[in-house]
C-alpha cells in the first residue's frame, strides 16, 4: 500500500496530500537570496528545507522542476517601498558596481550550497535578465485596473482584491497605517505597494531602465511572480519560502497572480520557521549573523550544520547556539564512525585488502522502510527519520550490510554523503603490523602491551576493535 506524501499548506493551514498538477512530476519555486551580502545559517534554512522537500519527492517518485530565483535589484530596506535598494547601498558602502556586488555574492551563495550538498535547482533566474517580463506583468495588472501612479512609483491597488491577505489571514480593517509598513501619504492603502519605482536624481543608481511610466527598476514582490510565471507557468505546485513571507512578500505575490489570470495560481505554500541565535532571531539587520565560512574557521563541517538543522521539523523555530552544534557534530561524527565500523565488519577477513567497486545490492528491509516513509511523508518530520535511523542502527537482527542498505536509503532524504563512507579504505602496511602484533600479545594474554599498541594504531589515524571473526579496522575522524 502506498504511503502519500502530505505537506503543510499554508494556505489551508492544514497537511494535505500532495497532488501534483501533471501525473508524476512537482513544479517548485523557492524564493532565492538577496545577494548583497553572504547568506547566514538562518537564511540556509529554507534551503536546506527546499532541499529535503525536493529529496522527499524525488524519494516519492515525482521528477521535479526547481526554480530559485536571485534578487539583484529592487528589494528595498523596508516592507513600505522606502529606503535604498539592498544592492545600491551595498554598493555605494564598498565603491563598486551594483552589478559586481550581485556576482560576487551570487557566487558565494552557490558555493555554499554547494559545501551543505544541496541539490542544484534546474535553474537560478535573475531579477535583472528579466526586466522585461515584469514590464509586461505591470502592463497587464494596469490594464486590468489594479494600479495607480504616486510621485515616486507605479503601485499596486490592494483594494481591489476581495480576498488580499488570504495567507497571512491579515484583518485588513484593522490594520493601521505604520503597524505593518512606513507611513506613506500618497498610498490608498496601508497595504498597497510598488510594482515600478521611479529612480531619484540625486540616487545616481547603477541598475535603472526605461519603462512606459518612467525610468525605474521593479519592485521586489513583482520579480518572483514574473520568473515563476516564465519557467513554471500558472499554476503551479509548490511555493517555498521562510515564514517571514508570509505576511507582505508572498501575499503580494499572490495578489499580482491572481489580479493578472483570475484564479489561484500555486496549489501549496509551505514555509519553514525561523532560526533564532539565544532566542533572537538571526538577521544581518541585527548584527547576530553566522554564515558557512564560520563554520569551516570553527572547525565544523557544513555537513554537521546540515544534520543539526535534521533536528528539528521545519515548520519549528530553532535555536542555534555553538553548544548545540557542538552535540549535533558529536552525533553526525558517531554516525560516520558506525558506518565505517559497518563498512569494516562487511569485509572481516579481507579486511586488510583493498576492495574495489563495493556496491551495496542488498534491498531494505520492508519494515525499516515503511518506517521511514511513514516519518518523512508526514510533512517531512526529519526528527521522526532521524529517530528510525538510529534505531535501524540498534536493530540486532539487521546483518551489516543490510544496515548499510537502509542507511543509504535514508540518506537519499538527509544528503549527508554518507555513501562516501561505505567505500573501504586500505589499511597501510604499518598499520596492518601493529594490528597482527596486537593479535599476537592477545593470544599470549599480554593485555597492556595490547592496549598499547591498539593506542598507536589509533594515534596513526585507525581505530581497532575485536570481532567475532578477528579483527575489526577502520579509518578514525
Amino acid at each position: 500500500m502506498a504511503i502519500d506524501l502530505k505537506l503543510y499548506n499554508s494556505l489551508s493551514n492544514k497537511k494535505e496530500v500532495f497532488r501534483p498538477l501533471q501525473k508524476g512530476s512537482a513544479s517548485v519555486y523557492t524564493c532565492g537570496p538577496t545577494v548583497y551580502d553572504r547568506a547566514h545559517l538562518g537564511n540556509f534554512r529554507s534551503y536546506i528545507f527546499s532541499d529535503i522537500l525536493i529529496r522527499a519527492l524525488h524519494f516519492n517518485g515525482f521528477t521535479t522542476k526547481h526554480i530559485i530565483n536571485i534578487t539583484d535589484v529592487g528589494h528595498l530596506t523596508d516592507d513600505a517601498d522606502q529606503g535604498e535598494d539592498k544592492l545600491e547601498r551595498r554598493a555605494k558602502k564598498d565603491n563598486k558596481k551594483a552589478q559586481d556586488i550581485s556576482k560576487e555574492y551570487t557566487d558565494f551563495f552557490i558555493e555554499d550550497s554547494k559545501k551543505l550538498n544541496l541539490l542544484p535547482p534546474n535553474k537560478y533566474p535573475r531579477a535583472t535578465d528579466h526586466i522585461d517580463e515584469q514590464i509586461v506583468m505591470i502592463q497587464k495588472l494596469e490594464g486590468a485596473g489594479f494600479t495607480y501612479k504616486t510621485s515616486n512609483g507605479i503601485y499596486f491597488d490592494t483594494s481591489k482584491l476581495k480576498d488580499y491577505g488570504k495567507l497571512a489571514n491579515l484583518n485588513l480593517e484593522s490594520l493601521k497605517e505604520g503597524a505593518r509598513v512606513e507611513k506613506n501619504l500618497e498610498k490608498k492603502n496601508p497595504t498597497d505597494f510598488a510594482l515600478w519605482k521611479f529612480s531619484k536624481k540625486e540616487e545616481n543608481r547603477h541598475m535603472e531602465w526605461d519603462s512606459p511610466w518612467g525610468t525605474g527598476f521593479p519592485g521586489w514582490h513583482i520579480e518572483c511572480s514574473a520568473m515563476s510565471k516564465k519557467y513554471l507557468g500558472f499554476p503551479f505546485d509548490i511555493h517555498t519560502g521562510g515564514i517571514d513571507h508570509k505576511p507582505v512578500h508572498h501575499t503580494n505575490e499572490i495578489a499580482q497572480n491572481e489580479a493578472l489570470v483570475g484564479r489561484e495560481t500555486v496549489n501549496y505554500w509551505l514555509h519553514n520557521g525561523f532560526m533564532t541565535i539565544d532566542e533572537e532571531r538571526m538577521a544581518k539587520s541585527l548584527g547576530n549573523m553566522f554564515t558557512v565560512r564560520d563554520l569551516e574557521d570553527r572547525g565544523t563541517t557544513p555537513i554537521a550544520f546540515r544534520y543539526f538543522m535534521l533536528g528539528a521539523h521545519y515548520r519549528s523555530p530553532i535555536n542555534f547556539t555553538w553548544q548545540a552544534l557542538k552535540g549535533a557534530e558529536q552525533a553526525y561524527t558517531n554516525l560516520i564512525l558506525e558506518i565505517r565500523r559497518l563498512t569494516a565488519q562487511v569485509h572481516t577477513g579481507t579486511v586488510f585488502d583493498q576492495i574495489k567497486n563495493f556496491f551495496i545490492t542488498t534491498p531494505p528491509k520492508p519494515d525499516w522502510k515503511k518506517r521511514f516513509t511513514l516519518a518523512i511523508n508526514d510533512d517531512l518530520n526529519t526528527p521522526a527519520a532521524l529517530a528510525v535511523l538510529w534505531d535501524t542502527l540498534k536493530d540486532k537482527d539487521l546483518t551489516p550490510k543490510e544496515k548499510l542498505s537502509l542507511l543509504i536509503t535514508y540518506d537519499t532524504i538527509f544528503g549527508l554523503n554518507l555513501k562516501e563512507e561505505t567505500r573501504p579504505v586500505s589499511v597501510p602496511s604499518s598499520i596492518k603490523e601493529l594490528v597482527k602484533k596486537r593479535e599476537e600479545f592477545r593470544n599470549d594474554g599480554n593485555w597492556n602491551g595490547a592496549d598499547h599498541l591498539r593506542d598507536e594504531i589509533n594515534e596513526k589515524g585507525f581505530i581497532v576493535e575485536d570481532g567475532e571473526k578477528g579483527p575489526i579496522v577502520f579509518k578514525s575522524l
